[in-house]
């Protein structure tokens, strides 16, 4: 059977198509003259469009890891481990780049970044619900996290869905349990809802995986979870030192505390029983 794009390309005798009936394939594939006419600056300095870029962009690098996780989260309460592994380790690359993405704004200075930060009014990273949504994943949870989303119902929907759903750290303990680990009831059947805290009987499962031959594939999934979990804590770090460097201590425009909340999240660690069993090891 004759590729569709050989066809084309021979039938074009080697020149790209020019003409379509409405809208190129390509336009209705990316919807690009959307993505692109979606900033709208709210000062005339010439630096703000760099930080709206660059802010846009982190949103949709939420998006990609928000639907990675989901993806590994769902495979492993099927015992999937195959498609779990390949969707964590996509993951990796998606983390780094959405790390990344602070570079063209990470050495702004107080003046620099004080020239348009004024017109973002209330605005505010901690009201992204898509990050918000990366943290549920996480196991980072709230009830009150939703309040600020109270007036955009289909946001407000979805993110209360994602707080009821178990995260990506749930399903890779029941996964655990399934392979003969002795996981704890309480942790098994906690309320999904709520924040997970770590608890030693856990740390005492990963013990026991890491004591166990290294090629394992239970080895597999908590080097790519370490993996994930180094790149949450450089994401958080680098937050934080961007926006030490731009405002100093100065409170957040979202009515946070700025750097000193910062401070705090950073020192938050992801799948914590993973970095403690380490020392048992």
């Amino acid at each position: 059977m004759n590729d569709p794009d050989t066809v084309a390309a021979d039938s074009a005798q080697g020149i790209p198509t020019l003409e379509f009936e409405g809208t190129t394939p390509y336009e209705d594939y990316v919807h690009a003259s959307v993505l692109t006419h979606l900033q709208q600056p709210y000062s005339d300095d010439p630096g703000e469009m760099a930080f709206l870029v660059t802010t846009q962009v982190m949103e949709l690098w939420f998006t990609l890891l928000v639907h990675e996780w989901r993806t590994a989260r769902d495979a492993l309460y099927k015992d999937d481990t195959e498609r779990a592994m390949d969707a964590l380790r996509r993951s990796l690359t998606s983390h780094q780049a959405l790390n990344d993405s602070w570079r063209p704004i990470a050495a702004l200075t107080p003046v620099q970044f004080n020239a348009y930060r004024t017109a973002l009014g209330e605005a505010s990273g901690f009201q992204s619900a898509m990050y918000r949504q990366v943290e549920f994943l996480l196991g980072d949870k709230s009830l009150s996290l939703l309040q600020p989303h109270k007036g955009h119902p289909r946001v407000h929907a979805e993110l209360a869905a994602a707080l009821a759903e178990p995260s990506l750290y749930d399903a890779v303990l029941e996964h655990l349990h399934r392979q003969g680990l002795p996981v704890p009831q309480e942790v098994l059947h906690r309320d999904v809802t709520q924040r997970y805290t770590a608890h030693p009987g856990v740390e005492e499962v990963w013990r026991q995986v890491y004591a166990g031959p290294q090629h394992s594939p239970l080895v597999a999934l908590g080097e790519v979870l370490t993996d994930i979990g180094e790149l949450v804590w450089r994401w958080r770090s680098d937050h934080l030192l961007a926006t030490r460097r731009a405002m100093g201590a100065k409170a957040g425009s979202g009515g946070s505390p700025g750097v000193a909340w910062l401070e705090k999240r950073a020192t938050r660690s992801v799948f914590p029983e993973l970095w403690t069993a380490r020392s048992h090891v």
